[in-house]
């Protein structure tokens, strides 16, 4: 069992702490990676988009367009820049797109 805490601290630092304790940072930033990936790419993109995984620093995104994906290839360092920013910190350092 978790030990009490008798201070009053916010819910913000409760939830961060409660993160940290539980190590489920990895979950929420692969959670945080597909809700970044949908706002920004937008519904053009999204109506292509049928996998977006992230393994360590890597994000994995499957497009059932070829010709999406030769496309968004020549824009990969602005895409991870874009993700990394909209993120608020750097996840990705590497974008792979089947």
């Amino acid at each position: 069992m978790a030990k009490r805490n008798n201070e009053h601290i916010s819910i913000q630092d409760a939830l961060k702490e409660f993160v940290e304790t539980n190590k489920l940072e990895k979950g929420l930033n692969k959670v945080n990676v597909a809700e970044a990936w949908a706002k920004l790419m937008g519904n053009g993109v999204n109506n292509y988009t049928t996998a977006v995984n992230l393994e360590r620093e890597t994000l994995h995104v499957q497009l059932s367009s070829s010709v999406l994906r030769e496309e968004l290839s020549y824009g990969k360092e602005k895409i991870i820049t874009m993700l990394n920013e909209e993120l608020g910190k750097e996840i990705i350092k590497k974008l792979i797109l089947r």
